[in-house]
């Protein structure tokens, strides 16, 4: 690269001239970091001086950079915040003509300005107003004119700082709590605003406010590495994309990646989960210490008073809560008797009790238990587990500690495995967390299910190992069984309740899965179940587990229809596992209903249909579930009937969650020959549910060929553009091993997308199979719908027929 001088303004002085040692500057590959942001900021003042000089500017002003250019922290794309200092004494127009030569070279080049002329006295009654305006002064750094004009600005304003803390910071302190609710919390986010979300530069920034004010410092430990991290990542954002964005996008996640030298997307995403997660534990100690000192300080006055002249402080209370741990001041702390190095069980005990306690822990507290205290033998003594068992029970109130003991990396010592999910990223949009994270909120919802399960212990800990696989490569549950064993050992469970939690930890996804994409009334499907379970116990913890996963992930993955379909196969598992017999879905007559619209539909010879609406309750209060449906429909037997009504439905904006399609033989000899009934199981996108008059009207023009289903979906379709991002993986098509003596299992996984049973139906019926029974399920932007086949005689298809099946619906579903 070429050597720029920055010091030398001749080249650079004029608006060209500046333009190309600015590009000459950004396209240097060996200068990023911070390097690079000062170099760049050298030249942008040495710029600006140089047209304040040019200006003729006159006595008594001066050019101030503020904010971000105050520190002289300059991405590729920033605003210059810059502020014009007069102290008064010149001619208005002169001032307001200086302004002018200063500000339009700045915009002709195509440059953010934030830009202000005022007095000393006017920016300081300014700051008074604005909180903003006042957090940006305390940066303020003269460019050129009066440095004096400056230097008593600076000052003012710092004190004027100090001296309304008491007021100041805790506006401040409601500014970044509303800017985190709006942006979110940057360590989860999978497009995180780098500046404005919470953990990012604006609460960075903050802390150094903080600071300035001497009520408290933020905790140095790992910040100022964590800032750099996210100003890198900002400053190849902006190289990256050619804007001023803040906000890492997934489609510019690899290139940003690139820019910086990492790996790939998620190397990216996890340094900036970490510097992230570093700023937000700085910013919970800084500000709980804020409020500490703030509320000490509204209380002398009045302490004062109540002592009178000659009295005594009186001592600090100290609340026993555990041996070695007490609660002084609101915050867990070492008891003076405490000795880390003499108590392995100290950091488990004090995390415990502060959970308990629902307390933070403070940090002194943390960091002299990281450095001294003795480590745990292997494996655990009992009353080390029995705390882990303790702080992970202790509900929401466990999440701040366990972040504590995380910050001062005392978890990776605990489970060494532990590091390899720390802070990494899921890329599926349904899982609101990081892995880690997301095993901590297993743990807090399985804490509220305790009461269900025989072993609340077992529970909590295949809860907290659930996905512990997820930093290895392969399956993350066969990889996480491994995982499991090996750390409930550590922990100390014996070797049966080792075995347990490894089980659970290797089947946790086993319950959500069948319930919603194998027939239950497959007697091979609940066999199969009972046989990977093994044990009543072990079943109930599988339930729980499931539940508590399924919470925690997000909003998309857990509904009461869902809770339903669980629990009616943890149901009939546990009736094998008992010992009852499973009926044989054979046998199984139709309901009166069934049969009752079969009668109908063969007298008709059209659809008969038949709405039943089911008030889903909701999971939690402040999620409720849209209203489920039951939808049956007979028909006389004929060919089309699957893709046509999942086209109509599509339609009608109707979700398919289950369907069900069977052949009925009337008793008695009435009519000739089957009848079909398919029973769907379907909720609403949103509105109201539409009337089984109009879904009927459409089912009978869809089946005649007047309404031309692929060609109104095509419309609604093209209708809502597609929103920019990554694209969508090819859909994937496998035949499952069931051991089914029903059907051969059809797995489709594909982009969710309106219509997609449709295409397939369609698909199939090209293929001359009979559907017996469908079920769908829908993550996020990913539907898994599992499909019951036969030849059209009911038999099952061959291995190579199905094999055959399965290519050529995926050919038609690409």
């Amino acid at each position: 690269m070429t050597n720029l001088d920055t010091s030398d303004t001749t080249e650079a002085s004029g608006p060209g001239g500046y333009a190309a040692a600015r590009l000459l500057l950004l396209q240097g590959k060996e200068r990023p970091g911070p390097p690079r942001r000062a170099a760049l900021a050298r030249l942008t003042d040495d710029w600006l001086a140089g047209l304040f000089a040019a200006a003729a500017p006159p006595r008594g002003t001066a050019l101030v950079a503020v904010g971000g250019y105050g520190r002289a922290e300059l991405s590729p794309r920033s605003d210059l915040d810059l502020l014009l200092l007069h102290d008064g004494t010149a001619d208005r127009a002169a001032v307001a003509a200086l302004a002018d030569r200063i500000w339009y070279p700045v915009w002709d080049l195509g440059l953010a300005l934030d830009h202000s002329v005022r007095t000393p006295a006017e920016a300081r009654a300014t700051a008074a107003e604005d909180l903003k305006v006042h957090l940006g002064l305390l940066d303020a750094r003269p460019l050129a004119g009066d440095h004096g004009l400056v230097a008593a600005l600076r000052t003012t304003v710092l004190a004027d700082w100090r001296n309304q803390a008491p007021r100041r910071l805790p506006a401040l302190d409601e500014l970044c709590r509303e800017r985190a609710e709006r942006a979110g919390e940057l360590q989860y986010l999978l497009e995180p605003d780098l500046k404005e979300a919470r953990g990012g530069l604006r609460d960075a920034q903050a802390l150094r406010a903080v600071a300035a004010s001497w009520v408290a410092d933020a905790p140095r430990e790992g910040l100022d590495t964590a800032r750099r991290r996210l100003l890198d990542a900002r400053d190849a954002l902006h190289l990256a994309t050619g804007r001023a964005t803040d906000r890492l996008a997934l489609q510019e996640q690899d290139a940003v990646a690139a820019e910086l030298g990492l790996l790939d997307a998620d190397t990216l995403l996890r340094e900036v989960y970490e510097a992230a997660r570093t700023v937000s534990y700085a910013t919970d100690v800084t500000w709980r210490e804020v409020n500490r000192v703030l509320r000490a300080r509204s209380a002398r006055p009045r302490l004062r008073s109540l002592l009178g002249r000659g009295g005594t402080k009186p001592p600090v209370e100290r609340t026993p809560l555990a041996e070695g741990v007490v609660e002084m001041d609101g915050e867990v702390v070492l008891a003076r008797s405490a000795r880390p190095e003499r108590d392995p069980v100290l950091p488990l005990r004090a995390a415990a009790a502060a959970a308990q306690s629902a307390l933070p822990l403070s940090l002194h507290a943390v960091r002299r238990l990281a450095a001294a205290a003795a480590p745990l033998p292997v494996p655990w003594p009992a009353e080390a587990r029995e705390e882990l068992v303790t702080l992970l029970g202790a509900g929401e109130a466990t999440v701040p500690v366990w972040e504590a003991l995380e910050a001062e990396g005392l978890v990776t010592r605990l489970l060494p495995d532990w590091e390899r999910v720390r802070c990494r990223p899921q890329r599926n949009p349904v899982h609101t967390w990081t892995v880690d994270r997301h095993l901590v909120e297993t743990a807090v919802r399985a804490s509220s299910l305790t009461r269900r399960v025989g072993r609340p212990d077992l529970l909590l800990v295949a809860a907290l190992l659930h996905d512990i696989g997820k930093g290895w490569p392969g399956d993350h549950s066969v990889a996480g069984e491994t995982i499991a064993r090996d750390l409930a050992a550590r922990i100390g469970f014996d070797r049966t309740d080792t075995a347990v939690v490894a089980t659970v930890v290797r089947h946790h996804l086993l319950l959500v899965e069948t319930a919603t994409r194998r027939d239950l009334d497959d007697p091979a499907t609940v066999q199969s179940v009972a046989g990977a379970v093994g044990s009543l116990g072990t079943l109930e913890l599988l339930h729980a587990l499931t539940e508590a996963d399924a919470l925690a992930t997000g909003p998309a993955a857990w509904s009461s229809w869902r809770a339903s379909l669980v629990a009616d196969l943890v149901k009939r598992v546990a009736g094998v596992l008992t010992g009852a017999p499973l009926p044989d879905p054979e046998a199984a007559a139709p309901s009166a209903e069934q049969e009752r619209l079969a009668m109908e539909a063969l007298r008709t010879g059209e659809p008969v249909l038949a709405l039943h609406a089911r008030d889903e309750q909701p999971v939690d209060e402040e999620r409720p579930e849209p209203v489920g449906v039951e939808l049956l429909i007979a028909l006389p037997d004929r060919p089309g009937v699957l893709p046509a009504a999942a086209g109509v439905l599509a339609l009608h904006r109707l979700t398919v969650r289950a369907a069900d399609l069977r052949a009925v033989e009337l008793p008695g000899g009435l009519g000739s020959g089957p009848v079909l009934v398919l029973d769907w199981r379907v909720a609403a996108e949103y509105g109201s549910l539409p009337e089984a008059a109009r879904l009927r009207a459409d089912l009978v023009r869809a089946l005649d060929g007047s309404l031309d289903i692929p060609a109104r979906l095509a419309e609604r379709e093209a209708a809502y553009p597609r929103r920019r991002g990554l694209a969508a993986p090819p859909p994937r098509v496998t035949v499952a091993p069931a051991d089914s003596r029903l059907a051969t299992v059809i797995e489709v996984r594909a982009q969710d997308a309106p219509g997609l049973l449709h295409r397939i139906g369609r698909a199939l019926e090209g293929a001359a199979v009979r559907v017996r029974s469908a079920h769908v399920s829908t993550l996020g932007a990913n539907a898994v719908d599992t499909l019951y086949v036969t030849r059209p005689d009911g038999s099952l298809l061959p291995d190579e027929e199905a094999i055959d099946l399965a290519r050529a619906l995926e050919e038609a579903l690409r």
